[in-house]
């Protein structure tokens, strides 16, 4: 009989368990009596293959890493443990990011950067699929970046990484952390094309520090920089600070200005 089953199941109910235990591990569970071998297959063949496809689709530069056998020996292990929290297909790739989170053993095959660049690639989904909008309601796109608040995309994720996740693929493959981590920011462009800027750390510090803090203006933010850089010339943040904004605006990753929000 499956594990996590009750002793008392109904009949039907055990035999839906049995079924269903069958097609996730049929390596470890026998075929429910009275059913042929051959349509058991099918049934088996046919969902994990689905699920196999979406996480392909999903981590395309993941999957190219590993060998074949070991990519479904991975896959395989994701569809026999993990008990996903959503039907929809879509949240697939999130539910096997919360697998190698939190479920997967490591495995020599496993590159270090495993969980890192698996999240990279999730995060381009869902930028994708994501309902949020860029909403000007409030933000005046010529404001004075310096004198109010600059707004964020919320279709824009600034991200830190250990290793270059932006840069691994076959032909690139770290073997050892960096010196310095990776700053990204993540977004979907006016086309709804999903892009990404690499910035450096007092660029993804100054978006951090806005979108933590919406009564802070953009000189604020900068000034606070210069501070937390010990810098003796804070004019010379200030003024790299306002060509990063002024930047960030032209990608569509900073909106405008909520002039409501002053200094």
């Amino acid at each position: 009989m499956p594990t996590n089953q009750p002793a008392d199941q109904p009949e039907f109910i055990s035999k839906q368990f049995e079924f269903t235990a069958h097609i996730r591990d049929p390596d470890n569970n026998a075929i429910p009596d009275g059913i042929e071998s051959r349509r058991m297959k099918i049934y088996s063949e046919l969902f994990y293959n689905n699920i196999e496809s979406f996480v392909s689709s999903a981590f395309p530069i993941l999957k190219s890493l590993y060998k074949k056998d070991d990519w479904h020996k991975m896959v395989r292990d994701f569809f026999v443990i993990h008990r996903c929290q959503t039907p929809y297909f879509l949240e697939i790739s999130q539910e096997f990011l919360a697998y190698l989170q939190n479920e997967r053993e490591s495995q020599p095959e496993d590159p270090a950067f495993v969980l890192e660049l698996a999240h990279y690639e999730w995060v381009e989904l869902a930028l994708l699929i994501s309902d949020e909008t860029n909403s000007i309601s409030g933000i005046d796109p010529n404001g004075d970046l310096l004198k109010h608040h600059p707004v964020i995309s919320p279709l824009a994720w600034s991200l830190a990484y250990q290793y270059p996740v932006h840069k691994i693929g076959p032909d690139f493959i770290p073997d050892s952390i960096p010196e310095a981590p990776s700053y990204l920011v993540v977004y979907r462009d006016r086309k709804d094309n999903i892009q990404f800027m690499e910035l450096n750390q007092v660029t993804a510090r100054l978006i951090q520090l806005l979108n933590e803090n919406d009564d802070m203006n953009g000189k604020q933010a900068l000034l606070q920089i210069a501070e937390e850089l010990q810098s003796n010339d804070p004019d010379m943040i200030i003024e790299n600070g306002l060509n990063a904004l002024q930047e960030l605006q032209q990608q569509g990753i900073l909106l405008g200005v909520n002039e409501s929000r002053k200094s």
